[in-house]
């Protein structure tokens, strides 16, 4: 799952960087609006945390330029304690959700997650698609029952999987979702990765389409008949 943080207080950022990593996110740091409106109106994230407060660029005002170009993302935004009229104005501006500062980062991961899983249409933490069971807020992955050691690199790409099971994933897109914008990876790194799961997996789990990309077996683009 790959996350935008939009903020320009170095030590906040710091710590929802550490957070949203140790949960299982990709982190990309933005420290201004302008920068944010190009990154997020050009890249795919699963997640954008923004606060409206911002230097060049104000954070309502990106925010509208998103919505109002097609940005889809998930977006919770950050506002000063109090100020309720901020909170307002961003939803109605087509953020998802909101967090007033200060706050504690078990909170704020949860409702990211929440984000995620809304945004793919799943509303449960745990995941099952066929023999393979996926819980999003442990980091686990299992089979029929029993537990399967994963590192976070193979978690992050079953984890994606999962959340987007009604269809068949391009290499690209798992790529960018895996590694972001560092550009020295290459394609064969995501078969690897793939390699590596239906090793651990068994047969029968990750499916492939080929000239299409990978699916869940079991999930919606399988039972649609698209493997």
């Amino acid at each position: 799952m790959r996350a935008l943080v939009v903020e320009d207080e170095l030590r906040i950022a710091a710590d929802l960087e550490r957070a949203l990593k140790a949960a299982g996110f990709l982190v990309e740091l933005v420290a201004d609006g302008e920068t944010a409106w190009f990154r997020g109106g050009t890249e795919n994230y699963d997640l954008i945390v923004l606060d409206l407060n911002l230097p060049r660029l104000d954070g309502l005002t990106v925010l509208k330029r998103w919505r109002a170009e097609g940005c889809e993302s998930p977006v919770l935004i950050l506002t000063a304690r109090g100020a309720w009229t901020e909170r307002v104005e961003g939803i109605d501006a087509g953020a998802d959700d909101y967090l007033p500062k200060p706050f504690r980062m078990e909170e704020l991961i949860a409702r990211a997650r929440a984000l995620v899983r809304r945004a793919g249409g799943r509303g449960n933490a745990t995941q099952q698609i066929g023999r393979l069971t996926v819980d999003i807020n442990r980091m686990t992955a299992s089979i029929d029952g029993i537990p399967v050691s994963v590192t976070p690199l193979e978690f992050r790409l079953i984890a994606y999987l999962a959340v987007n099971r009604d269809r068949t994933v391009p290499p690209t897109e798992l790529l960018e979702h895996l590694y972001g914008d560092d550009d020295s990876r290459e394609l064969n790194a995501v078969e690897a990765i793939i390699t590596r799961l239906r090793r651990k997996l068994g047969a029968g789990v990750i499916g492939t389409r080929r000239g299409f990309g990978y699916h869940l077996e079991g999930g919606e683009a399988q039972m649609q008949g698209s493997a």
